[in-house]
């Protein structure tokens, strides 16, 4: 459920994964994990 709300809040903001990840002072992989359910921390 955090996997799909994160995904969908990014791209409705037109945020790239990479941009995302700067904003929330993390690597673009960390954004990935979170997205694909791999990874909440």
């Amino acid at each position: 459920m955090f996997s799909e709300n994160m995904r969908a809040i990014r791209k409705s903001k037109r945020l790239s994964q990479q941009k995302l990840a700067v904003i929330l002072n993390v690597v673009q992989q960390t954004v990935s994990k979170w997205e694909q359910g791999l990874s909440l921390a």
